[in-house]
C-alpha cells in the first residue's frame, strides 16, 4: 500500500527518493509525490498516476536540495489527482507531509481547521495534518509533530519537513511502518526496507507511539508522549537487493513462482532435526508451555493468509487435536469474541503489517491470550508485537498476488503442527519421521510441477475467451480452490469464486453451463471419492471440467482438462495443487495484456482497515 521515503545527507534528495519510490512500486499506488527543501522553502512535485510520470516532471522542471520526502498513494480519501498526492502542505506552505494510514477524525478537525482560516487542496485526510502541525507554531519540529498527533484518532505513518528547520525531518508511527536507515552522513527513513538498502542495511524500527527526529548528522528516536528519548537497537536488514530484481523472467509473480523450489526449503531450512526425528523452531522456545497446553487455537489473517491460515487450522486438528479455526481479521476484532483461557491466537501475514491483522492480534492481547505470529518480513510490526513466532525466510515477495508466501506459509504451518504435536505428544515417531520424509520430497515434486509449464500455458490460451468461472474443492483443497479463484481475480479481472465442492448444489450449480469453465482441486485424498461425485454432477449439466489430481485415475477420465501434480500427504497437497492454479492465472493474466505484477487496485502491504 501507500509508500514512504525520507532523506537528509549531503547528496541531492531528489534523485535518491525517486529511485526509492520506484523500489516501493510492487507495493500497489495511484499517484506519486515529492517535496524538497530547497534552502529557501519547500518544492513540491506530484502527479497521478505512475512513478515514470513524476520522473519526467522533476526532470523537465528540476528540484535542487539535500534533504526530503516522498510518497506513493493508494487513494483512500478522494480519487487519484495531482491535488490529491502526497505531499500534502499546510496554508503557508511552510510544512510538507506524506502520511501512510487513515485519520478517522479528519473531517471534524478539517472543519475546525476550516473555520480558523486554513484553506484545503485536497479530499484527502492526509492534508489535516500538515495544517494541525503548521497550527501549533512552536520549534523545534518534533514538538509541534508531537503536539498536533495528540488530537488525531487513527493510524499514522508520518514523514514532516519545515521550510523553517532545514535538513531537519521528524518522522511518526502509529499502526503503519516506519524504518530508519543510517547511512553514512546521510539518514534515511522509509515503509519498506526495500528503498533504502542499496545505502543502508543498518536500520532502526519505529514502534507505536515512538518519533524519530533527524538530520545528516544523527537520529534520535523520541517517546510521543513525554517527548524522552529511546534507545533502540540497531538492526540488520538480511536479504540483498538482488533478491528482489527479475532476474531475466518477464515478471516478478513468474520468477516468484519458479523460486518455490528452493522458497520452500528455504522456511526448512534448519528446522528439521538430524536423522528426520522432529522439528525446531527456535522461535518458539518461550511458549513451549502455551503450545503444550493450549485448549483451542485461531488463526487470524486476512486474504491468501487466511487461505494459508485455514490449511493450517486442518493440520493442527489432524496432528495435533487440538480444536483450531481461521478467522477474518477484519470480522473478528469487531465481533467481541470469546476468548476463555488457553486460547492460543495466531497472526498471519507476509508483510507483518496487515493493519486488520495487527488490531486482532492487539485485541487477543488485551484478552491475555499467548499470542504468534507466521510472517515473512523480520522486524515486522507483528514480529514484534507477538509473543513469539516463525519466520518464513523465503525473501522479497514483489508481486502483489502472493505465490512463494503461500506456499512457505502452508510449509511453515506444517512445521508448526509437527513442533506442537511433539509438545502434546501426540505422534509416534514413525508418524512424526512420515511428515518429514514428505516435507524434504517437496522441493523436488514442485520442480516436477513446474515443468508443465507450457503445457499450463496453452491450456490458458484455451481458456481465454471465458469471463467466468468456479474452483471446486473439499478438505484441504477447499482453500487451494478460494487461492485459485483469488488468483485468477487478482491477476486477469476476471471473475472467478471458489466453493467447497459439496456446497455446489446449495446454489451455485444453477451457474453451469458449457461456458462455464469448472476448475476442480481434486487430489486422491480423503475426500477424493465426494469431488469426484460432484464432478459428475457438474459434467451432467454440460460444464467445463479442468481437474488438478495427482495422477491418471476416473478423475482425469472424467475432465475436460487435467493437470498432475505428485502425491504427497493430504495436509501438503495444497503447496502442490496451488502451483499449476499460480502458472494458469498467470498466463491468462499475461494473455489478457494485464499487469501481473501490479493488479490495479492492488496493494502489497495492506496498512489501512
Amino acid at each position: 500500500m501507500c509508500g514512504i521515503v525520507a532523506y537528509v545527507g549531503s547528496g541531492e534528495a531528489a534523485p535518491i527518493l525517486l529511485a526509492g519510490l520506484e523500489r516501493l512500486e510492487y507495493r500497489g499506488y495511484d499517484s506519486a509525490g515529492l517535496a524538497i527543501q530547497n534552502g529557501q522553502g519547500l518544492e513540491l512535485r506530484r502527479v497521478a498516476g505512475r512513478i515514470e510520470g513524476l520522473n519526467r516532471v522533476v526532470a523537465e522542471n528540476p528540484v535542487a536540495g539535500s534533504a526530503g520526502i516522498a510518497h506513493t498513494r493508494w487513494a483512500t480519501h478522494g480519487p487519484p489527482t495531482e491535488a490529491n498526492a502526497h505531499p500534502h502542505i499546510d496554508t503557508a506552505g511552510e510544512i510538507a507531509v506524506v502520511h501512510n494510514g487513515i485519520i478517522e477524525n479528519a473531517d471534524l478537525l478539517r472543519e475546525q481547521l476550516i473555520r480558523r482560516g486554513h484553506q484545503f487542496r485536497s479530499d484527502t485526510d492526509s492534508e489535516v495534518l500538515a495544517h494541525l502541525i503548521s497550527e501549533q507554531k512552536v520549534p523545534p519540529l518534533q514538538l509541534a509533530v508531537a503536539r498536533a498527533l495528540r488530537l488525531v484518532e487513527g493510524t499514522f505513518g508520518i514523514a514532516v519537513i519545515s521550510a523553517n528547520e532545514p535538513g531537519r525531518i521528524v518522522c511518526a508511527r502509529r499502526g503503519s511502518p516506519l524504518m530508519i536507515g543510517l547511512g553514512r552522513g546521510a539518514i534515511y527513513a522509509a515503509s519498506d526496507a526495500s528503498a533504502i538498502l542499496p545505502y543502508t542495511r543498518r536500520v532502526l524500527y519505529l514502534d507505536d507511539g515512538e518519533m524519530a527526529v533527524f538530520d545528516a548528522t544523527g537520529c534520535d528516536i523520541v517517546c510521543m508522549e513525554a517527548l524522552t528519548k529511546v534507545d533502540k537497537p540497531i538492526q540488520e536488514i538480511e536479504w540483498d537487493l538482488q533478491e528482489a530484481e527479475r532476474g531475466g523472467y518477464s515478471h516478478f509473480m513468474l520468477k516468484e513462482i519458479y523460486e518455490q523450489p528452493e522458497t520452500i526449503a528455504q522456511t526448512m531450512r534448519g528446522r528439521i532435526l538430524p536423522g528426520s526425528t522432529g522439528v525446531r523452531l527456535g522461535g518458539l522456545r518461550d511458549v513451549a508451555p502455551a503450545l503444550r497446553d493450549a485448549k483451542r487455537v485461531i488463526f487470524t489473517a486476512c486474504g491468501t493468509s487466511w487461505h494459508a491460515a485455514a490449511i493450517g487450522a486442518n493440520l493442527l486438528e489432524e496432528l495435533c487435536r487440538v480444536p483450531a479455526t481461521v478467522e477474518y481479521a477484519s470480522e473478528w476484532r469487531y465481533r467481541n469474541p470469546v476468548l476463555e483461557e488457553g486460547t492460543l491466537v495466531i497472526g498471519v501475514s507476509q508483510s507483518g503489517e496487515t493493519a486488520d491483522t495487527l488490531a486482532a492480534i492487539e485485541l487477543a492481547r488485551e484478552r491475555g491470550c499467548t499470542t504468534l505470529g507466521i510472517v515473512n518480513t523480520v522486524g515486522s510490526s507483528v514480529a514484534r508485537l507477538t509473543d513469539a513466532g516463525v519466520y518464513l525466510h523465503c525473501g522479497p515477495e514483489i508481486g502483489v498476488a502472493s505465490t512463494k508466501a503461500f506456499t512457505s506459509q502452508v510449509t511453515a504451518m506444517a512445521l508448526f503442527a509437527l513442533c506442537m504435536a511433539d509438545k502434546r505428544g501426540v505422534l509416534s515417531e514413525q508418524e512424526v519421521c512420515g511428515w518429514i520424509d514428505a516435507l524434504q520430497a517437496l522441493p523436488r515434486q514442485v520442480e516436477e510441477v513446474l515443468e508443465q509449464a507450457e503445457e499450463i500455458e496453452a491450456l490458458a490460451q484455451r481458456l481465454l475467451s471465458h469471463d467466468n468461472f468456479l474452483y471446486l474443492g473439499r478438505g484441504y483443497s477447499y482453500p487451494v480452490a478460494l487461492e485459485g479463484a483469488l488468483k485468477l481475480k487478482e491477476i486477469s479481472y476476471v471473475h472467478a469464486e471458489g466453493f467447497s465442492a459439496a456446497e455446489m448444489k446449495h446454489g451455485p450449480i444453477a451457474l453451469i453451463d458449457e461456458n462455464m469453465p469448472v476448475v476442480v482441486v481434486a487430489p486422491r485424498d480423503a475426500t477424493y471419492a465426494k469431488v469426484k461425485s460432484n464432478m459428475q454432477e457438474v459434467k451432467a449439466r454440460g460444464g467445463r471440467l479442468i481437474a488438478v489430481t495427482t495422477h491418471p485415475n476416473g478423475v482425469a477420465e472424467l475432465a475436460d482438462e487435467v493437470l498432475f501434480v505428485p502425491h504427497t500427504k493430504d495436509g501438503l497437497l495444497p503447496i502442490l495443487t496451488s502451483i499449476p492454479l499460480q502458472l494458469l492465472a498467470y498466463h491468462i493474466g499475461v494473455l489478457r495484456e494485464c499487469d501481473v505484477d501490479k493488479p490495479r487496485n492492488l496493494a502489497k502491504s495492506v496498512t489501512v482497515e
